[in-house]
């Protein structure tokens, strides 16, 4: 395996999770730029590397990953100083090539399809990552980076990246949102959420055994209006939390009246 040289724009968690897994595979992280706070020189730190407070990548790399907020990616890659040789990548999954200025020649995308979060080790050997290359030499660079990491290598083009962003949405973010939901129901109890968890973890179990649309249980597949109306009803402490039911309730209805 080739050992690459690789520094990052970005110190906050997805940069943090990469940085550490390349690191841990032998390969060397350069440089860490970020804005003045405490994760990047920490983070630069971990592996004997440079901090910047500037986008001005002065040390050769091989690569430079920019693990940044989408909506500072292309402020951030417009702003990249780096050595004409050096293949930049990104790693958002709602943008492509076109969000590169014309001056970095070697461009690319890598996405990782999967939430980080601080302070948790996350076992990155069945993480999927979808790339995408400004032309073959780049692509293969990549692939060789990725299986570095990871045995899931996909090739994909933006259009199918935004729409697996989308889903990791509905799949991730909304999920935690309504266990978050459920937590504060849980919360009029005497009981604490822990008493949730094996109904959640059947849940997302047999989602994926069975396939989700064969898994939906609850009142709102049944029609059970009654209990509909009991639950509404305790819900009178959340105008919010009422919507929400009844918009889940009524999607749920209709996708298998659709789909019988």
């Amino acid at each position: 395996m080739h050992f690459y040289r690789i520094s990052f724009a970005g110190a906050g968690k997805v940069a943090g999770a990469l940085s550490r897994e390349f690191f841990s595979k032998g390969h060397k992280i350069i440089q860490v730029a970020s804005a003045g706070n405490k994760r990047g020189p920490a983070l630069a730190e971990l592996f004997g590397s440079e901090w910047l407070d500037s986008l001005n990548f002065t040390s050769p790399a091989d690569f430079i990953i920019v693990a940044v907020p989408d909506n500072l990616l292309g402020e951030v890659l417009h702003k990249i100083k780096c050595p004409s040789g050096t293949i930049v990548v990104h790693t958002a999954g709602s943008y492509g090539l076109e969000v590169f200025p014309e001056n970095i020649r070697y461009r690319g995308v890598f996405y990782p399809l999967q939430t980080f979060s601080e302070g948790r080790k996350i076992s990155f050997n069945e993480i999927p990552v979808f790339l995408e290359a400004s032309d073959s030499n780049v692509m293969s660079g990549l692939k060789e980076l990725a299986s570095a990491i990871t045995s899931r290598i996909y090739e994909s083009v933006a259009e199918h990246r935004r729409m697996l962003h989308l889903a990791a949405v509905f799949a991730c973010n909304f999920t935690n949102h309504m266990l978050t939901l459920a937590k504060q129901i849980c919360s009029k109890t005497p009981y604490n959420f822990n008493v949730m968890l094996p109904l959640i973890n059947e849940t997302v179990n047999k989602a994926i055994e069975k396939g989700p649309e064969l898994s939906q249980t609850g009142p709102a597949i049944r029609n059970d209006t009654l209990t509909i109306k009991k639950h509404l009803e305790l819900l009178s402490f959340s105008e919010e939390m009422k919507r929400i039911y009844l918009e889940i309730t009524n999607s749920i209805s209709e996708f298998y009246k659709t789909n019988e």
